[in-house]
């Protein structure tokens, strides 16, 4: 898959393109409904596919005072592009648009113009029905087809993607995941909610008083809620199954916010601080609290690995189980 970090990057001769534009903020199963029906139908008319996604998010340049936290940070955003099409293949492209204030006074003809018939080439544009974009979001997905009959390209609109009755959004998993609904929000994403870092030193608390930990090094995009989670440490080509706390760690004296996670297995080796690793989190156990003394505290970590231990179980026998015929 191409990466074009700017307009001036995407070759003259890049086109004819499918395009769909927007923030991909989780890459879930709407968007992924759309990139799969854009792939297969650029393959169709013997041309590219594309998605064009926006950097920084525009709220971060518009109204910077709001605290937006995203699921999928850039990086792992385009890792998830990567793999949208699934058996459909891939994107042939991304184009990371650079958002700024100008580009922000845009307006729609502008930026239809500039971007999808100068830069992509494109003859289909594949959008949702609530798509919005140029000078204070003033065109819709009308204006982007009365645009595209007289720039030279056809609109193929999508109605929101419902799951149980419930229409799919990003804005909606991101409210699950700040709540500590990470199994719902795993069912929406169609994937575990999942955060790339480092590991860190932490104070030492858990090697003295409970159980040896993993700490994430500070991560500036969204958490969970406060609390503690089945979860699975992935680090190179080897995964472990973990519990892991996102809070305060009351029990020891002054609030200091961390990630941990204890290892349901020992590592071969030791790891060290600065260990690249993605943290994937599959169901909730409990909400944090202040314990009486470390030993009670230790006596919960034994139950919630229990409850962990026999979580992985239930999923390793559903692997394993035969399928009726």
């Amino acid at each position: 898959m191409l990466i074009f970090r700017s307009l001036q990057e995407i070759p003259i001769d890049f086109g004819p393109s499918l395009v769909a534009i927007g923030n991909f903020d989780g890459v879930h199963r709407g968007h992924r409904w759309v990139l799969r029906n854009l792939i297969t139908r650029a393959r169709q008319r013997n041309a590219r596919s594309i998605a064009v996604t926006l950097e920084p998010h525009p709220v971060r340049v518009l109204r910077p005072q709001l605290p937006l936290q995203l699921m999928t940070p850039l990086q792992q955003k385009l890792h998830l592009l990567e793999q949208a099409g699934n058996g459909a293949g891939g994107l042939d492209a991304v184009l990371v648009l650079p958002f700024t204030l100008e580009m922000a006074h845009w307006s729609a003809e502008t930026f239809a113009q500039t971007v999808l018939r100068d830069a992509l080439y494109s003859i289909e544009v594949h959008e949702g029905e609530n798509f919005r974009f140029g000078h204070d979001a003033a065109g819709d997905v009308q204006t982007l087809t009365s645009l595209g009959a007289k720039l030279g390209f056809s609109v193929e609109s999508y109605p929101a993607l419902e799951w149980r009755g419930e229409a799919v959004s990003s804005s909606r998993i991101r409210t699950l995941i700040q709540q500590g609904n990470v199994r719902t929000a795993r069912a929406l994403l169609q994937r575990p909610f999942a955060i790339t870092s480092m590991s860190a030193r932490g104070r030492g608390d858990g090697t003295r008083h409970t159980v040896p930990t993993i700490n994430l090094a500070p991560y500036a995009e969204l958490l969970p809620a406060n609390g503690v989670y089945i979860t699975c440490v992935e680090m190179g080509e080897e995964q472990f199954e973990a519990v892991t706390n996102v809070g305060n760690r009351p029990t020891f004296g002054p609030d200091a916010f961390s990630v941990e996670s204890h290892l349901l297995r020992t590592p071969a080796t030791e790891i060290a601080a600065g260990t690249s690793l993605t943290l994937h989190f599959l169901d909730r156990i409990r909400n944090e609290q202040r314990w009486p003394s470390p030993e009670a505290l230790k006596a919960q970590i034994v139950r919630d690995v229990t409850h962990a231990q026999h979580y992985f179980g239930l999923l390793r026998s559903l692997r394993t189980r035969p399928q009726r015929i």
